[in-house]
């Protein structure tokens, strides 16, 4: 079985390494029992999540396309926390719904056979699978805890296994007697009856993976890999984005893929200095552009740089492409600014998603640009595992 890691923003910087921020961050390679898991970190209670009608999950909610019926949604509903997760009926006719909080709606010629709505969880929920009679159902939070509910049997769970690392999804054995559990570096693990089919076990670059899906036999899955394709944006136009925005977003984009001087050791990277490199990738983007900021590799530098020519923007302003989003808490240090990355878009509802160079899943010294999002701001810390102290706007 495979081990695996978070399509985690893990950019350390030249002032010292960063402790690792709850469920997305720890990558660090190693083997276990025969089982290759990336990391070890301490389980951590999710933190308190927006309601959805904040994060724009407060509409219809679910939409039938082709032979699929629409079935119901959540017009003029708010919910506790966001939805991420659904499965449907063997008919067809019906389906389920899971919200981050465990919470599940049912649809149609769905029956509701329970839900974690109101308990308190260690990790949002991810993943949802329905077993093959469409009498019961299976959750699966991030921390790789597994809830069953109706006719579906329990086998077993990655919580309390110290994988260090988040889940992000499961697909059930046709005949209900088994799953596999998927993370971000392409990691399966398996129960029941589930067979692992691979991919090889921690062979680097370890490609983001967003969730798993079965074969109607069960020989086999797929594994979606969203970093593994190019990656292109279509910036709109916007009196507010800096001149060459789009050539920027454009730019960083180009990049997205494991990072190929890591032979060259540890944190090696195309951008400047072999060292932590999340800002050494964003000022590497801006100057391609024109900007003429320095090749910084510490996050507070670019904070000083901007504020000192008023380029600063407050973390509750709505950011435009191209623009950098700092995380944190503030400049002052290492501890307190560790990360930073390329916004490429802005939703309407103001989701934004990021490029982010020296980000995971790959282990320490290998990390790669990847793309993440999107998410609300204001959500960041739950959705990151820290929040946003500014945008900046060359």
């Amino acid at each position: 079985m495979h081990g695996f890691g978070n399509n985690s923003s893990v950019c350390w910087t030249a002032r010292g390494r960063v402790p690792p921020f709850g469920l997305r961050m720890a990558l660090v390679i190693a083997l276990c029992c025969g089982f290759a898991v990336a990391g070890a970190a301490p389980r951590h209670r999710a933190p308190r999540l927006a309601s959805a009608a904040y994060v724009g999950f407060s509409g219809t909610g679910v939409a039938g396309y082709g032979d699929a019926p629409s079935v119901g949604g959540f017009a003029g509903v708010t919910l506790a926390a966001p939805v991420v997760a659904m499965a449907s009926t063997p008919s067809g006719d019906g389906n389920w719904v899971s919200a981050a909080d465990g919470g599940v709606f049912a649809f149609g010629d769905a029956g509701f056979h329970g839900s974690m709505g109101g308990t308190s969880l260690f990790a949002p929920v991810v993943g949802m699978a329905a077993t093959p009679d469409g009498k019961g159902y299976w959750l699966v939070a991030a921390d790789g805890g597994v809830f069953a509910f109706g006719d579906a049997a329990f086998f077993g769970s990655a919580a309390n296994q110290n994988i260090g690392t988040s889940v992000t999804g499961i697909a059930a054995t046709p005949d209900g007697k088994g799953y596999w559990l998927a993370a971000a570096t392409a990691g399966v693990l398996i129960f029941g009856d589930a067979v692992f089919y691979g991919p090889s076990p921690n062979t680097p670059p370890f490609p983001p993976t967003a969730a798993i899906a079965a074969t109607p036999d069960g020989r086999g899955y797929w594994l979606l890999q969203p970093d593994s394709i190019r990656t292109s944006f279509s910036v709109p136009g916007s009196p507010v984005n800096f001149p060459s925005a789009q050539s920027a977003v454009q730019t960083a984009a180009s990049q997205i893929g494991p990072d190929p001087d890591t032979t060259m050791g540890a944190y090696c990277n195309p951008y400047g200095p072999c060292e932590e490199w999340c800002a050494l990738f964003a000022t590497w983007v801006w100057n391609q552009v024109g900007i003429p900021i320095p090749r910084y590799a510490f996050v507070g530098d670019v904070y000083g740089w901007a504020a000192a020519r008023g380029l600063v923007l407050s973390p509750r302003s709505t950011p435009s492409p191209g623009d950098g989003v700092l995380y944190g808490t503030g400049p002052q240090n290492a501890s307190s600014s560790p990360h930073m990355a390329i916004v490429a878009e802005v939703w309407p509802d103001g989701a934004i998603t990021t490029i982010d160079g020296d980000s995971g899943p790959e282990p320490d010294g290998q990390d790669a640009v990847t793309f993440n999002g999107p998410f609300l701001p204001a959500d960041s810390s739950s959705y990151n595992g820290m929040p946003i102290y500014a945008f900046v706007r060359p």
